[in-house]
């Protein structure tokens, strides 16, 4: 498999896995929270921010989906750059609440690492010769 190609499969995924984590917070955001690494969160109160979550997921998501599709390469290397910061944020977010290491580090800290080797592999593509 080529490096181009690698790219585009783990953007894809990338995308799709954010649509589907982003539905999954939006439909049942008290069970996903915590799959997330948080503790349970308190029926009725403060819920919209875990449909926000979702929905920063979906829009992310979507973004990666329409610069692939708009054959953006360079520009979805830079935004997908961007995004790792989210992971990572995530991942300290789960450590400072007392969420498992576990699940900081593999679920967040390895999402933040796919998400900067893609980010990598887009970016050192070269041009496709004319």
């Amino acid at each position: 498999m080529t490096k181009n190609r690698l790219a585009t499969v783990l953007a894809v995924l990338g995308g799709l896995f954010l649509l589907y984590i982003g539905a999954v917070f939006l439909l049942t955001p008290q069970t996903s929270v915590v799959g997330y690494g948080l503790p349970a969160w308190p029926h009725d109160q403060g819920e919209g921010i875990l449909v926000a979550k979702g929905m920063r997921d979906i829009g992310f998501g979507l973004v990666i989906l329409a610069l692939l599709l708009a054959g953006q390469r360079k520009a979805l290397g830079l935004a997908m750059a961007a995004m790792t910061v989210v992971p990572v944020g995530d991942m300290v977010n789960v450590l400072n609440e007392g969420g498992p290491a576990a699940t900081a580090y593999c679920v967040h800290g390895l999402t933040a690492a796919a998400v900067a080797v893609t980010a990598g592999l887009l970016l050192r593509e070269r041009p496709a010769a004319a």
